[in-house]
């Protein structure tokens, strides 16, 4: 289905693809003259400031059932890329991503979280929920010129700065994997065999409504003898691209939990995160930043 955008004669065109299918066939017929909409609200905003031109086509992926809602499917949370941030923010089924939904509750204003999606933040490829789905080991399934392929976060970041990114791929969903069973189980005195610290912290220009300077996130999993067992831990923020900070995670796993890692932390991040400088935060002054937000949640975090 095609519809004219602005009325009679206007372009963009914009189509309503139903299935995957009917998406693929527009794909190969349209490419190199059309761009993907999901919630529209970046697309809205580069267009009104002129920064990118309007398409002759336009693909709505707001018709596509396989592109919604959230769900469980095995061991894996499966969040369709058209999911408003909105009932991101909201689904029970995340409440077992907390970090993520911290992250999605600092996006933008509930304004905005209504029509916005998760997908369109992600493909934004700066969007504020990457660092969270880089510490849960997130999957991208993409439909491709070949069919369905699968991309760890980190590779998708990756390809952007390489190049080898493909603009007309279109992502369908978000692949979580659920917590692992050893949280969960208990002994015979009902204790838990381990404990989860995780956290999400912003900081914007401004408190609400605000790009973002820095963006940090941290997941670990601590066993009874009180020792990391694992540790993801990310950042970005701002026009950076997020990345995991594998070194600064090397300095914690297998080592006991204390409070006094926090200054390692923030010294370890502080030297490895890559960023940049702009008008509004020199290149010093995030990474600084970075480490300061990541040693003080983990303080926090272990001082409970």
């Amino acid at each position: 289905m095609v519809t004219e955008a602005y009325g009679s004669g206007a372009l963009p065109s914009v189509w309503q693809p139903e299935n995957l299918q009917e998406l693929q066939a527009l794909r190969s017929r349209l490419k190199g003259i059309c761009c993907f909409t999901a919630g529209g609200t970046l697309l809205r905003t580069q267009w009104e400031g002129g920064l990118v031109p309007a398409p002759e086509h336009m693909i709505s992926l707001a018709r596509i059932p396989e592109m919604s809602g959230i769900s469980i499917l095995g061991d894996e949370i499966v969040i369709g890329a058209m999911t408003r941030l909105k009932e991101c923010a909201a689904q029970a089924l995340l409440h077992q991503l907390p970090i993520l939904q911290e992250a999605v509750n600092a996006i933008a204003a509930p304004s905005i979280r209504n029509v916005a999606t998760i997908g369109g933040n992600i493909v934004s490829g700066v969007g504020d929920t990457l660092p969270a789905l880089l510490v849960y080991d997130a999957k991208l399934h993409w439909l491709t010129d070949s069919g369905i392929e699968i991309r760890s976060v980190s590779s998708w970041l990756q390809g952007g700065k390489d190049g080898s990114r493909n603009p007309g791929d279109v992502l369908i969903s978000i692949h979580i994997p659920m917590r692992s069973s050893s949280l969960l189980d208990v002994d015979k005195g009902h204790k838990p065999a381990a404990r989860e610290v995780s956290f999400y912290r912003k900081l914007g220009r401004r408190e609400t409504f605000s790009a973002s300077l820095v963006t940090v996130a941290l997941y670990g999993e601590i066993d009874l003898d009180n020792r990391w067992t694992k540790i993801a831990i990310a950042a970005g923020g701002g026009s950076g691209m997020a990345m995991r900070l594998l070194d600064s995670e090397r300095q914690l796993l297998g080592s006991e939990a204390t409070v006094m890692q926090a200054a390692t932390l923030a010294a370890a991040v502080a030297s490895e995160f890559t960023t940049y400088g702009d008008a509004f935060a020199t290149e010093h002054y995030r990474k600084q930043t970075a480490g300061n937000m990541l040693g003080a949640g983990l303080w926090e975090a272990l001082h409970e």
